[in-house]
């Protein structure tokens, strides 16, 4: 299933979210917009990829972050044939950590 995301609503939120200006302002926006658990799991999610771009293996993965293989398998497609969003922050992550 391939679903557009490109209209008002899902433009509008990137650019809210393009708006905030530190980590507590993100933080505040993020808990009042999504539910703890969601939030959990884009972090999982996250993790996930840069373990895997780390070239752990799945098994190790799942112990360091309690996702499931199915989870793994999804982020792992993400990063091989996906719009390299994953890869994107976590190089500027990368980045401003070494800054």
């Amino acid at each position: 299933m391939n679903i557009d995301l490109k209209d008002g609503n899902t433009d509008r939120l990137y650019k809210a979210i393009l708006a905030l200006k530190t980590e507590e302002e993100c933080r505040n926006f993020f808990e009042d917009l999504c539910t703890v658990f969601e939030i959990k799991a884009m972090a999982q999610r996250l993790a996930v990829a840069e373990l895997l771009l780390d070239k752990l293996v799945y098994s190790d993965i799942v112990e360091k972050t309690g996702a499931s293989t199915a989870t793994i398998s999804r982020v792992n497609r993400s990063l091989y044939y996906g719009k390299n969003g994953y890869k994107c922050v976590l190089e500027r992550i990368e980045e401003k950590d070494s800054e």
